[in-house]
């Protein structure tokens, strides 16, 4: 009986367990992983391993988080390749056949499937050139030094990838390999300018390109394009979990008062959230200037080759580049090299400040895309042991715009304007001007320009009008707000504008009037659509012209190819008949445009409008004003003078100069700018030099 009754339970007993409630499934929603990367050493510098999950405490803003996985990654295996002499640039086997050629260039970084092992204890060293300057000493340079690494200095942990920036966009020539031939032969064909993707063009001959680093004129001299560029590489990046050390080899990188130092907070950002440590390798080598110049090109001329004042601005402009490769380095975890003839220095530190580290990942509770900053720390839960811990101290969460009602969109916007890491998602350029209207008081016009395809893009959703919130604020020294301005910015999309999309970008005008001293501007435009936003950051300088006891004070220089009537939309910069009371940049109500890229087409011609001050002068006296385009260190053009003998202002004693500058005459290309003014009863004069661009 016994028997049967088993029997009978065994045969029921699958019915009765489907019966029975089964608890249900657990799901993760809203969820973020996090993945950072911790180094723990022992007092003496030596790494620790066997370390789990359950050694380690991970806390975001002081709240304990989960722990996903921890994986340890063993750096031990560096002993250097034997040198092979064949991987000499220029001495590289090519390959036999077209099919072989396109091995070489890939779409983009191949992100192994979850357990794929091919980067577990290796070092990820990514090369990137930037390719936008035609200096071939420069470049030269950068291929010898990779290639003296690969030849010699590359061990066997190592994983090198080849990225490039030119033509306005990032490509990648070679994923990771631990192939040296591979890796050469990409060398060898950069360095001999056989690469596929290069036309040999300059960049700003492109004015038809879509949204990105390319943007036409956009991306002549902003030093932000670049950034930019660095920022995309990075993201390429982020996809891998693994540390990694990214070698930016380049011959320029500079953030002054006419760059966007929004960019460089955004790229830093980037790089801090994937695990990229950016090692900037300036490509000039060791620079040693001559006070008169060297004997690449002829020596300058005018007064300021006797006072000093040539000599004192290369030393700024060199000063400011390193400071911004300095900057670069120091704020992501990498260390920068200047001054150094062998490159291949910067790939060994790249490569050698990677030690055995852990990747450690969380879940995230704070699931709010509201952009504040997150604070993280990590330690062991053995508080005993003496220990080393190295981590990144947080990272900034994402914003969303879409599912906020109009309240909570005002109070983000408000939030984004005072962001410490801004949101770079809108191209823009922005230029600033002075002129004094008292003799306290200066008109600082701020003109900014934003790329068609922004309008292209807001078309192709099907928007009629493109509208852009823009917020202006301007802060003294001292960090005390002097100016706010909130405007909105309505661009019709109608079929007449259409195919003006792409080429045609936005500008907005706007002023302040203010002291001299020294301030910075943010500049902030949302597109009020789909809360696209874009920020623009710079510190400038309005000095005091009443202190001017050598030289003729002048205001600064307004270039442009344009002059519209006041009240005329194009562009969507439009005056009132009210506001060009007193505005400089109009007359006879007419208004200039400034350029604000300084790219300038040679079918048209080129406006210049600045004004100098006479303020102890009775009765005024003429002016003389010229001005001169240099190419390469040579006078290749000169305008013809002109004589200004009326038309000064009762207030501030400004006389206006204005000229038109035919540009039919000169070749496509760069230029370096001088405009020069005489006072010749006063014996002063002054001189104010720019770069521009000049396209077909």
């Amino acid at each position: 009986m016994l028997l049967r009754l088993l029997l009978v339970i065994a045969l029921f007993a699958p019915a009765l367990a489907a019966q029975q409630p089964t608890p249900p499934p657990t799901f993760r929603a809203a969820t973020k992983l996090i993945v950072t990367t911790v180094v723990v050493r022992n007092p003496d510098g030596t790494p620790i391993e066997g370390l789990t999950a359950d050694d380690f405490v991970v806390t975001e803003d002081n709240e304990p988080q989960e722990i996903a996985f921890v994986e340890y990654q063993r750096l031990d295996n560096l002993n250097p390749l034997p040198p092979m002499e064949t991987l000499q640039v220029g001495n590289v086997p090519r390959p036999s056949s077209t099919a072989d050629v396109s091995s070489i260039v890939t779409p983009g970084i191949t992100v192994p499937p979850s357990g794929d092992a091919r980067f577990r204890n290796r070092r990820l060293i990514i090369l990137l050139f930037d390719l936008s300057s035609p200096n071939n000493a420069a470049q030269e340079r950068m291929f010898t030094g990779a290639s003296a690494y690969l030849n010699g200095q590359m061990t066997e942990a190592d994983l090198v990838a080849i990225l490039t920036y030119r033509g306005g966009a990032v490509r990648v020539k070679q994923d990771f390999t631990d192939d040296r031939r591979k890796l050469a032969n990409v060398l060898d064909v950069l360095a001999n300018g056989e690469d596929a993707d290069g036309d040999g063009v300059l960049d700003f001959q492109d004015f038809s390109s879509a949204f990105g680093q390319n943007d036409g004129e956009f991306n002549v001299f902003t030093t932000d394009r670049k950034l930019a560029a660095l920022q995309t590489a990075v993201a390429m990046l982020r996809p891998l979990p693994e540390q990694k050390s990214l070698v930016f080899f380049t011959d320029n990188l500079s953030v002054n008062g006419t760059d966007n130092n929004a960019q460089m907070r955004a790229t830093t950002n980037a790089a801090i959230r994937a695990n990229v440590q950016i090692f900037p390798v300036d490509a000039r080598g060791l620079v040693a200037m001559a006070p008169l110049g060297n004997a690449n090109q002829r020596s300058p001329g005018g007064i300021g080759m006797f006072t000093g004042a040539l000599a004192q601005q290369q030393v700024a402009r060199l000063q400011r580049s390193q400071d911004t490769f300095y900057a670069l380095a120091k704020d992501t975890g990498g260390k920068a090299l200047l001054d150094y003839n062998d490159l291949s220095l910067g790939i060994r530190q790249a490569a050698e400040a990677q030690t055995s580290y852990y990747i450690l990942a969380f879940y995230s509770t704070h699931t709010a895309n509201d952009g504040k900053y997150r604070r993280i720390q990590v330690r062991l839960k053995d508080d005993t042991r003496q220990v080393a811990l190295t981590h990144r101290p947080g990272y900034f969460a994402d914003k969303e715009w879409a599912r906020q009602n109009g309240v909570e969109r005002e109070r983000q916007l408000e939030e984004a304007l005072m962001l410490e890491n801004p949101i770079t998602d809108i191209t823009i350029a922005l230029e600033l001007n002075y002129f004094q209207v008292t003799r306290p008081e200066y008109f600082v016009p701020v003109s900014a320009k934003i790329p068609g395809s922004e309008l292209e893009l807001a078309r192709r959703r099907g928007a009629k009008a493109l509208t852009l919130d823009v917020l202006v604020e301007v802060k003294d020294s001292y960090g005390a707000t002097q100016r706010n301005m909130r405007d909105r910015i309505e661009v019709s999309l109608n079929a007449a504008n259409a195919e003006r999309l792409i080429t045609q970008p936005v500008q907005y005008d706007t002023g302040v009037t203010l002291l001299p001293g020294k301030y910075m501007l943010k500049f902030l435009v949302r597109d009020a659509e789909v809360g696209r936003i874009g920020t623009y950051q710079t510190s400038f300088t309005i000095p005091n012209l009443n202190r001017e006891p050598t030289r003729l004070p002048i205001s600064s220089v307004v270039l442009g190819s344009q002059r519209l009537t006041v009240n005329e939309a194009l562009y969507n910069v439009k005056t009132t008949d009210k506001q060009s009371i007193g505005h400089p940049l109009i007359e006879s109500g007419r208004k200039l445009l400034p350029s604000v890229t300084r790219v300038f087409s040679a079918s048209r011609d080129m406006h210049v409008y600045l004004e100098a001050y006479q303020q102890y002068a009775e009765p005024m006296q003429p002016l003389i004003a010229y001005a001169t385009f240099y190419r390469e260190g040579a006078k290749v053009y000169e305008s013809q003078p002109v004589t200004v003998t009326s038309g000064v202002q009762r207030t501030s004693k400004a006389i206006p100069v204005r000229m038109t500058i035919p540009l039919a005459s000169l070749s496509p290309g760069r230029y370096d700018w001088q405009v020069t003014v005489i006072d010749p009863a006063g014996q002063k004069a002054a001189f104010w030099q720019t770069a521009i661009a000049i396209v077909p």
